[in-house]
């Protein structure tokens, strides 16, 4: 059978979607951002898929202990702080429209309500707009786009801090936003992390890579019961 132009193949694994009418997201495809949610509203089946410095980029198959497993550690460290901080909001890959070149979907994100002084906002079409103060990522390692392409697109627009968990290599990485260029938080003596937005987060690093997650929550927990913790909630609150 001989197409016209006008028309696509039925085959849908010949790019297009089922509609015959919008061509598939591909990755390495170069799209403006409305070009990219139509097509990706278009596609029948769900899948994960961002928009980073104008490229197109679909997920592959997540496994179990290079990312299911650490992503739910650090989101149930993330889910208790939230839980204490009133104002303060968590999720889960939430699409994040940045700017026109940049729609990422990244892990998780911890941000302040809109109504207590948050950057960002949630749109009619429950999507978020704007930068949210803390970004996380699981990256299998330090080549992946997390610590390049996507790096410079949150620094760009504003991201207070972001968390990168290169898996492979066995580390984590935590920058803070300072004149506009990210700056590494360091470590304290005893081996923690502390969140200059989120006052009271605090991390036990090497706890977190050695999977101990009894520890991690005890340094969280005096985190929450700190002064600068209790003063933050009371801000909040007002």
């Amino acid at each position: 059978m001989i197409y016209q132009v006008k028309d696509s193949p039925p085959d849908n694994t010949l790019g297009w979607t089922e509609n015959r009418k919008t061509p598939r997201l591909e990755s390495g495809d170069r799209l403006s951002r409305p070009e990219f949610e139509r097509r990706y509203a278009a596609m029948p089946e769900n899948k994960k898929a961002e928009l980073i410095e104008g490229v197109v980029y679909l997920a592959s198959p997540l496994r179990f202990e290079s990312h299911a497993e650490p992503h739910a550690s650090i989101i149930t460290m993330l889910g208790i702080y939230q839980i204490s901080t009133p104002g303060v909001r968590l999720g889960i890959e939430p699409t994040i429209q940045l700017d026109l070149d940049n729609e990422p979907q990244p892990d998780g994100v911890l941000l302040l309500d809109e109504r207590v002084g948050g950057r960002s906002r949630l749109l009619e079409s429950d999507y978020i707009e704007g930068a949210p103060e803390l970004v996380i990522e699981i990256a299998a390692s330090s080549a992946a786009r997390d610590l390049h392409d996507k790096q410079r697109a949150y620094r760009r627009n504003g991201i207070q801090e972001y968390i990168v968990w290169q898996i492979f290599e066995n580390q984590l990485d935590w920058w803070q936003l300072v004149d506009g260029e990210y700056v590494a938080l360091e470590r304290d003596s005893d081996g923690i992390i502390k969140s200059q937005v989120f006052p009271g987060l605090w991390l036990d690093v090497l706890a977190l890579l050695d999977g101990n997650m009894t520890q991690v929550m005890a340094v969280l927990q005096q985190g929450l019961n700190s002064p600068e913790h209790d003063n933050f909630v009371r801000r909040l609150s007002e």
